[in-house]
């Protein structure tokens, strides 16, 4: 068989880092213009933290090992890990916390490992993970949905409370519970599911507000899939398996768990379907290690939501399953053209 090898110059292709980071961009957009109307000013608050705290992270941490700025700057790495990490704060969290959480994540997580394509875990989620095992209290206490309250939150009154920690007399509450974490307090205390969804939190299908913010990270989802900047097999495999475990205790006893719909459309899960588990580089690179890897992450996040002590553990679960992936890939090397299995 005759193969033709073209002669130099190559023309670039459409999948080059930066290419693929502004694609990952666009696709976010929908998701941040519903967490703004949801939450407020707060949101692009904390992405303006977040991704000048990575920029100058990437550039102080590359300076220091003597490595040209401006080519990893450029890629758009730092800034995808920004607004992944800003996405997943509560939305008016003391600035700092937006702060140490993206400096551990470029500094430690991501340039102490050797940079883009050498760390091992997804830089945002080790961020994440410091942050909520750091300070509970801070990143458990979100913003209340518009749809919920009548009250309005400035620009200014959000950064008086954001910098200096100052809540206008004028507002008599201005943050609550996630659903997901009221639903497991809830049941600690031995209320039924029934009698949890009375409270206005909760909609049809999910947490009110949450149940949008997660139809629009779906939409923008379904846009990279279509652009084929990720596959199908990790968001589909994670988002089934969490479907198909919640699906089971659901059936058994519809009062002591929330529905497979619930789990799809609270918390970050369309967020960390498409977005998270999805990083090219600490995600599995096989066909059939990718169904593997996104359905870990969909039962262990399904196990943590149920029993363990955090209410959405979408960030544990792809931290655990990135720990896996060197055996995942080992074991699910497609056979090599010609050759039979051993």
């Amino acid at each position: 068989m005759n193969f033709i090898t073209p002669s130099s110059p190559h023309s670039r292709g459409p999948t080059q880092v930066p290419e693929l980071m502004r694609q990952v961009v666009y696709a976010l957009i929908p998701g941040i213009a519903c967490a703004f109307w949801l939450f407020g000013w707060g949101v692009l608050v904390n992405l303006f933290l977040t991704t000048l705290t990575a920029v100058v992270s990437e550039l102080l941490i590359l300076r220091m090992r003597a490595r040209p700025g401006l080519p990893a700057i450029s890629d758009g790495s730092a800034i995808i890990t920004a607004l992944l990490l800003g996405l997943a704060l509560p939305t008016l969290a003391p600035w700092w916390i937006a702060v140490i959480g993206t400096a551990f994540a470029i500094i430690i997580a991501k340039q102490l490992y050797g940079g883009l394509g050498f760390n091992p875990f997804n830089p945002a989620m080790v961020g994440y993970v410091v942050l909520i095992i750091s300070f509970p209290r801070e990143m458990t206490t979100w913003a209340i949905p518009s749809m919920l309250t009548e009250t309005t939150i400035s620009l200014g009154q959000t950064l008086n409370i954001m910098f200096l920690d100052q809540i206008p007399k004028a507002i008599d509450s201005i943050s609550m519970a996630t659903p997901l974490d009221t639903i497991k307090t809830q049941l600690s205390l031995s209320h039924t599911i029934s009698e949890i969804k009375i409270d206005p939190r909760f909609s049809d299908y999910g947490g009110t507000g949450w149940e949008q913010l997660n139809f629009f990270f779906l939409l923008g989802g379904i846009w990279l899939l279509k652009r084929r900047v990720i596959s199908w097999e990790i968001p589909v495999s994670m988002l089934f398996a969490l479907f198909f475990m919640a699906l089971i205790f659901f059936s058994v006893d519809q009062d002591g768990y929330v529905s497979p719909i619930f789990h799809l459309m609270s918390g970050g899960s369309m967020l960390g379907a498409f977005f998270i588990a999805t990083d090219p580089v600490t995600a599995s690179t096989t066909r059939k290690g990718r169904l593997i890897y996104g359905a870990g992450i969909g039962v262990i996040t399904y196990i943590i939501r149920t029993w363990g002590g955090y209410p959405d553990g979408i960030a544990f679960a792809v931290l655990l399953m990135n720990m896996a992936v060197p055996s995942i890939d080992y074991y699910t090397q497609p056979r090599v053209f010609g050759h039979k299995k051993p």
